[in-house]
């Protein structure tokens, strides 16, 4: 028996398993069969107890309930009506109906445009993702910086109503509410951000100062124009059509009293100054009232401030509630450190999971030697990690701004901590140490020689380390106007002598991915002669090959034109050849100006349509140049890898050979180029289109590495003929394209072994 037991025991959970599961199946499916009986005597479907409908008796919602019952609607379309493809938005934001949170109007006039809606539009117009000027007549020159509209007339209904109308027509569509107020008012802006962030849309609200109608003895109130007020955008669309009316029946002096009798008479909303929990505190100033000075809570705590009577008050406000603004978010900073404090205790890994500063994210880990963050030197004077690649430059700049202010600050620190008992002052920078760590910010380290003095006014030198962190703030998303991929890109090629062994590679990519894909892309060929090829080309043309091949590509896609252009000249300087290209093409074009070495590809293309935006920013690619595979592969096969190749190249940025733009863009910045140059056109031989963009337009020069755009190696030719700048950089790239510094060691290693033996 004991054997048998001992055999058994790993098999009796097992068993007893089974049993049990078995069990309580039986048991279910007897409950299921016995629920299903009906009570005897039980009644039919009529009405129940208590008026329940037998809908909400068998769990399903009743008549009251349809919006919370699921539908599924299926697709169905006419076989009778021709298919339609769908066109959806470009952006999740515009197709599920999202709108702008605030916009607000500033009602100014002729006479204060150049004086407080200069103020208001400097210190509050940078907290509103947008602002607009409305006044009656404008002035002969508008301050730079601000957008006006004017509309005609003087007269304050007149202004307030074609200001609505505006409002409505343009921006009605796309913001959730609106904020008008006159520029003799001083608004706090993230106070009325603020505001609107914690109200809901689904109202008609109409926000304000309540005051009462002159002479009038009704409960109906209107907002006072001079504290300004907040409309919702509900109330705005239903206001629309009764504006017309407004104007004609309703007499007032006071455009806001105008405003407020338009709202209560058709749509009934009357103007309240407390709304959801939310209160809108004004506050009116006196007569030579001293910002500085005031201590009233009413004053403090105010959202909008009127009457503002010069701009050096309106400033001196700024500057006021800007310092309590301040004083309150360190405040808050203080307060939430202490309770990081206090909660790291409790924390398994406790005190010493918390990092410095208290609250900014640790310092980045690396996981390898690769991902180490390198530290900058630095001095007063010298910055040991140039741009460049020097060793030493000077410390100019930004980066001098920026080392000062660091310097500055860690004694602001020290004297903030040890005063009274010690006072420091800066004698000297031994050494610097700056990284940027994108988890956090830039941190500094910085050994100081210090002179400190006591209360006695003995002092002591001495020497001290100390860390700052300039931690990363608050995120912004550039606005960037709309683009799309259905722009034609016009490529243009130019080719020289030295090119005509590499012009049909590029032809067979041109063709495989963008004639045979049907991109929108064209081409374009520009023919430099020299001139002594040029005098012979009716008996030998150099480029009567190339010719041939592309009169193959245009029987071999009917569609497709490929024209090309002559040029004679010793100097092909890149700006006057594309002088030449511009002018015969329209002013909307988008061209890219190639390089015979460049693999067409879908891909890139684009990113260059993405990435170039008329009136606003050309695109320069870094273009992928791969090592020469005589050096890196040393009689090896080629990897055929497709990750491979980011260790077999580099990205040449020595090369500003490609490039995208519009050609209207060009033509402005050309335009600006020829008066400055007059009639010195030996200027252009030493310029590249793109030192014309960056010093002859006012857009956005966007230059980034181009993995897409990858290059076979060739020893290119350098035109000694070229300005000294451009030469060299032909050297230098031809020089960096060679191999990496590893392959060239092996190389040297390998011809001194060879030499030795």
């Amino acid at each position: 028996l004991a054997t048998v037991l001992a055999a058994l025991r790993p098999v009796l959970p097992l068993v007893l398993g089974l049993s049990l599961g078995c069990s309580l199946s039986l048991l279910r499916a007897s409950w299921s069969q016995g629920g299903d009986q009906q009570c005897p005597g039980a009644a039919g479907p009529g009405p129940l107890a208590g008026g329940a409908r037998p809908e909400a008796a068998e769990g399903r919602p009743g008549a009251g309930h349809e919006d919370f019952r699921p539908r599924i609607v299926p697709y169905y379309r006419d076989p009778n009506k021709p298919y339609k493809k769908v066109l959806r938005t470009r952006y999740i934001q515009t197709e599920l109906g999202f709108h702008e949170k605030l916009f607000v109007a500033v009602l100014t006039s002729k006479a204060t445009l150049n004086t407080l809606a200069v103020a208001v539009n400097k210190t509050v117009a940078h907290h509103f993702p947008r602002l607009l000027y409305f006044t009656g007549l404008r002035s002969a020159k508008v301050p730079p910086g601000m957008v006006l509209v004017a509309h005609g007339d003087e007269r304050p209904i007149w202004l307030m109503y074609e200001t609505m109308h505006y409002i409505h027509q343009h921006f009605g569509s796309d913001y959730d509410w609106f904020y008008v107020m006159q520029d003799d008012t001083y608004a706090q802006a993230e106070q009325v951000k603020a505001l609107v962030s914690h109200l809901s849309i689904n109202q008609d609200v109409y926000l304000g100062r309540a005051e009462e109608f002159i002479g009038g003895d009704e409960q109906a109130r209107y907002c006072h124009g001079g504290f300004g007020y907040l409309i919702s955008r509900s109330l705005l669309l239903k206001l629309r059509p009764h504006l017309d009316s407004c104007r004609n029946e309703i007499l007032s002096v006071r455009p806001d009293e105008w405003l407020g009798r338009c709202i209560i008479d058709f749509l009934g909303v009357a103007c309240v100054s407390q709304l959801q929990g939310q209160h809108y505190r004004t506050y009116e100033l006196a007569k030579n009232t001293e910002p500085e000075k005031e201590e009233e809570e009413e004053f403090q705590a105010a959202l909008a401030v009127h009457p503002v009577s010069d701009v050096t008050l309106m400033y001196r406000l700024h500057k006021h509630f800007s310092r309590i603004q301040l004083d309150r978010a360190y405040q808050e900073i203080q307060d939430l450190q202490m309770q990081i404090r206090n909660l790291t205790a409790l924390t398994p890994a406790g005190e010493a999971g918390l990092t410095w500063p208290v609250g900014i994210n640790a310092p980045f880990l690396p996981k390898s030697r690769f991902e180490v963050i390198s530290w900058d030197y630095f001095t007063e004077q010298h910055l040991f990690s140039c741009p460049d690649g020097s060793p030493k430059c000077e410390l100019s700049g930004a980066s001098k701004a920026d080392v000062s202010e660091i310097i500055e600050s860690a004694l602001e620190q020290l004297n903030s901590r040890y005063q009274p008992l010690l006072r420091f002052s800066k004698r000297q920078l031994l050494n610097g140490y700056r990284r940027f760590d994108p988890t956090r910010g830039m941190e500094y380290t910085l050994d100081l020689l210090l002179e400190a003095v006591t209360q006695k006014g003995h002092s002591h030198v001495l020497a001290k380390r100390v860390s700052l962190v300039r931690p990363l703030s608050k995120v912004e998303i550039i606005p960037m106007p709309y683009v799309t991929e259905a722009t034609r890109v016009q490529l243009v090629l130019p080719l020289t002598v030295q090119d005509l062994d590499f012009v049909a590679n590029f032809l067979d990519m041109f063709a495989m991915n963008a004639l045979d894909t049907h991109d929108n892309a064209l081409l374009t060929l520009l023919f430099i002669y020299h001139p002594y090829d040029a005098q012979r080309v009716s008996q030998v043309d150099v480029f009567a090959g190339v010719k041939a091949m592309v009169g193959e590509l245009e029987k071999r896609y009917a569609e497709v034109k490929i024209p090309w252009i002559s040029v004679k000249t010793e100097v092909p300087s890149q700006v006057k050849l594309m002088d030449i290209v511009s002018k015969k093409h329209p002013v909307d074009t988008l061209f890219f100006l190639a390089s015979v070495w460049t693999e067409i590809n879908m891909e890139f293309l684009n990113r260059c349509r993405m990435n170039t935006i008329s009136n606003w920013q050309v695109f320069f690619p870094v273009h992928f140049q791969e090592f020469n595979p005589a050096l890196v592969y040393r009689g090896e096969q080629t990897a055929s890898s497709s990750t491979d190749f980011l260790r077999d190249g580099h990205f040449d940025r020595h090369s500003f050979a490609e490039a995208c733009f519009y050609n209207s863009d060009y033509m402005t910045a050309r335009t600006k180029l020829a008066a400055d140059i007059l009639d010195r056109d030996e200027v252009l031989d030493s310029m590249e289109v793109f030192d014309v963009f960056l010093h002859y337009s006012g857009l956005h020069l966007f230059r980034a590495v181009e993995p897409g755009l990858v290059q076979k190696y060739a020893l290119r030719s350098c035109n000694p003929r070229l300005s000294e700048e451009l030469y060299h950089r032909c050297v230098l790239s031809n020089l960096e394209g060679l191999a990496s510094r590893s392959h060239l060691a092996m190389a040297l290693f390998e011809q001194e072994q060879a030499n030795s033996t």
